[in-house]
């Protein structure tokens, strides 16, 4: 499979993670599907540096900063998520207007 397969799989992981995140009012969810996003762009990444000459790292150091900030995003956007479910005892989205105020 080549540069292109790579790019398809990506963008159809990428896409099915938008969809995802709309479509979708559970929390927990929306974050599946922003991890989701993120794993679509590194595999994007991860193929395009195959194809750059060897002494050129610049995708799999780009792929590490994704990784890197996408396990920031769970460990604090769960931990948000699960304090907002302890104390409004749901998970959806919706009725989370009401922290705005």
């Amino acid at each position: 499979m080549g540069l292109e397969g790579y790019l398809l799989v990506s963008t159809m992981l990428f896409g099915i993670g938008v969809f995802g995140f709309m479509v979708r009012r559970n929390a927990i969810l929306m974050l599946i599907s922003i991890e989701l996003m993120f794993n679509a762009v590194n595999l994007s990444l991860i193929a395009f540096n195959a194809y750059l000459p060897p002494d050129a790292n610049t995708g799999a150091i780009f792929a590490l900063m994704i990784m890197a900030v996408a396990a920031a995003e769970v460990t604090v956007g769960l931990a948000l998520v699960i304090a907002i479910i302890r104390t409004r005892q749901t998970a959806e989205v919706d009725q989370y207007a009401d922290l705005k105020e």
